[in-house]
C-alpha cells in the first residue's frame, strides 16, 4: 500500500507506533499503518489552524472550484478507490464502486453549495434597525468516521467543512484507514492547501479524540458511529460547548402494507437490507409484512437472498463479501441463534462457513418474535428478520417503539395512504417505495438517539458554520 503514514500539514509522518490492517476476506495483513499520538494531534491542529486562516478568507468561488476539481479527479479514479474499499472493508466490487461514486459526489454537491451560504438583510419592525445576518466558518473541525463506508463517510464530512471554510482533522476507523489516506494526494492535486486536511489513524482513539475536543481551537465535532460512542463524545464536547454533528445508530423498520406492489417491495427490501451487506445504520432491521401477503413475500425474499453469491469481493462475480471482522460476524451469528431459539423459522442461510474470511451467508428468518434480540439491536449483517401484522396502527406503533429514529421504509401502492403512514413515523428519513434514501443533495440524519444535525443537502454545510447577526442603523 502506497500511503500508510500519518498525513499532517501536507506531509507523510511515520509516527512512533504502527498497527495492522486486515483483509476481511483472507484474514491476511494488508498493510502496517502509523498510529497517531497526542503530539501528532497537536501538530495536526497547528497545521489546520494555519491553513484555515487563508482558506476561510478565500472567495467562495475559489473554494468551490477546488471541490469541483476533487470530484473530477475522484470520478476518474473510481475503480482505484473501489478496489481499495473492497480490500480493507470486504464489500463486493459493485457495492464498492457504488460507494466510491457516492463519495465523489459529495465534492460536486458541496462545490455548488460553497457559493450559497446566503445571508439576510431586513428591517427590524419595532426598533427600525437593520438586521444583517451572515454565515461564517465555525472553526477547526474534528471528523471521526466509521469502517462501513471508508470513503463516503469521510467525503460527506470533508466536503462541507471545506465548503464552509474550515480546516479539519479526520480520524478514520482503525479497520479501514487506507481509503482516506489514499484520498489525500488527490486533494493535493485538486488544490487543497497543505495543512487544511489532516488524517490521523490511531489505535488510541479515545485519548486522541478527547485531547482534540478539549483544544480551544476546535469548534465542531462530526461523528458517525454507534449511539454509545456518540454519548461519550457529546460528554467530552460539552466541556467546551462544541458544535456537534452526530449520525448515530439505527433500527430501521420496513412496513410492507397489504396493497404494496410485490416486485417493488422485494427489490426495495433487498436494497435496504443488503446494501453494504447490511453493515449500515440505514439497513433494514425489522421487516413488518401484512399477514395477507407475508407468505409470498417471505418466499420470494428467501429465493432472492439464496441466489446471492458469497465470496471475496475482488471477484467480479461475487455479490456478497465478508463482514468486516470476526466480532461483527460472531454477533450476527448470535442474533440468528437467539431468534431461532425463541421460535423464529430459518428460511435460508444461517450457517457460518469454514474460513478463512469473516463470511456470513444471506439469511432470512420468518416468525421472528418480539423478544428476539435482533428486533431491539442493530443486526449489522445480511439477516432479514420478518414479522407480520394485521393492523396498520399496530405496525406503526411497533415501528416507532425504539430509541432510534434514523430511517424507515414504507411500501404501498396507495400514495396518499403511504404518505399518511410516513408522516406518523418518528424518523428523520423515510424511503417510500424505495430501499435507498442516501443522497448528497438530501439532509441525512435522524431523530431521538439516532443523532443530532444533518449531513448532505444545504444543511450539511451549515453544520460547519456559525450564524452572525449585525444590528446596524443607517
Amino acid at each position: 500500500m502506497d500511503y500508510t503514514d500519518l498525513y499532517i500539514d501536507g506531509a507523510w509522518v511515520k509516527g512512533s507506533e504502527r498497527f495492522d490492517v486486515i483483509n476481511p476476506a483472507t484474514e491476511e495483513v494488508l498493510a502496517s499503518v502509523a498510529s497517531a499520538d497526542i503530539a501528532d494531534a497537536d501538530a495536526a491542529l497547528d497545521a489546520a489552524e494555519r491553513a484555515m486562516a487563508d482558506w476561510a478568507a478565500r472567495k467562495p468561488r475559489e473554494r468551490s472550484e477546488v471541490l469541483r476539481k476533487a470530484w473530477e479527479l475522484m470520478t476518474a479514479r473510481l475503480d482505484h478507490f473501489a478496489n481499495l474499499i473492497t480490500l480493507e472493508n470486504g464489500k463486493a466490487g459493485t457495492d464498492a464502486k457504488g460507494e466510491a461514486t457516492y463519495a465523489a459526489e459529495f465534492f460536486r454537491w458541496f462545490a455548488e453549495e460553497a457559493v450559497r451560504a446566503d445571508g439576510l438583510i431586513t428591517h427590524a419592525p419595532s426598533s427600525g434597525a437593520r438586521i444583517v445576518v451572515q454565515h461564517k466558518p465555525a472553526g477547526l473541525a474534528v471528523l471521526i468516521t466509521p469502517w462501513n463506508y471508508p470513503a463516503a463517510m469521510g467525503t460527506r464530512k470533508i466536503a462541507p467543512a471545506l465548503a464552509a471554510g474550515c480546516g479539519v482533522i479526520i480520524k478514520p476507523a482503525s479497520e479501514t484507514p487506507l481509503t482516506m489516506l489514499a484520498l489525500m494526494p488527490l486533494l493535493e492535486e485538486a488544490g487543497v492547501p497543505k495543512g487544511l486536511v489532516n488524517v490521523l489513524p490511531s489505535k488510541k482513539t479515545g485519548a486522541l479524540v478527547d485531547h482534540m475536543l478539549h483544544d480551544p481551537r476546535v469548534r465542531v465535532v462530526s461523528f458517525t458511529g454507534s449511539t454509545g460512542v456518540g454519548r461519550k463524545l457529546l460528554k467530552s464536547a460539552a466541556d467546551q460547548v462544541l458544535k456537534p454533528a452526530m449520525e448515530l445508530g439505527g433500527n430501521a423498520p420496513v412496513l410492507v402494507l397489504k396493497d404494496a406492489d410485490m416486485d417493488t417491495a422485494i427489490e426495495g427490501t433487498m436494497l435496504a437490507k443488503m446494501r453494504n451487506l447490511g453493515e449500515a445504520c440505514t439497513a433494514a432491521n425489522r421487516i413488518y409484512v401484512h399477514d395477507s401477503i407475508a407468505e409470498t413475500f417471505t418466499s420470494r425474499l428467501a429465493e432472492r437472498m439464496s441466489a446471492l453469491k458469497v465470496g471475496d469481493g475482488t471477484d467480479p462475480s461475487v455479490d456478497v463479501g465478508p463482514l468486516v471482522n470476526a466480532d461483527t460476524r460472531d454477533k450476527v451469528a448470535e442474533f440468528v441463534s437467539d431468534a431461532l431459539a425463541k421460535g423464529a423459522k430459518l428460511e435460508c442461510g444461517g450457517t457460518v462457513p469454514n474460513g478463512p474470511g469473516f463470511f456470513y451467508p444471506p439469511t432470512v428468518l420468518s416468525n421472528v418474535p418480539e423478544s428476539a434480540d435482533c428486533v431491539h439491536d442493530e443486526i449489522f449483517g445480511p439477516v432479514a428478520a420478518i414479522q407480520t401484522f394485521s393492523d396498520e396502527e399496530d405496525a406503526i406503533r411497533r415501528a416507532n417503539d425504539t430509541e432510534y429514529g434514523l430511517v424507515a421504509y414504507v411500501f404501498s401502492a396507495d400514495f396518499k395512504r403511504a404518505m399518511q403512514v410516513c408522516e406518523r413515523l418518528d424518523y428523520g428519513m423515510v424511503g417510500l417505495n424505495r430501499g435507498l434514501v442516501s443522497d448528497p443533495a438530501a439532509p441525512f440524519g435522524g431523530t431521538k438517539q439516532s443523532g443530532l444535525g444533518r449531513e448532505g443537502g444545504h444543511e450539511g454545510m451549515l453544520e460547519f458554520m456559525e450564524t452572525q447577526y449585525i444590528s446596524a442603523d443607517w
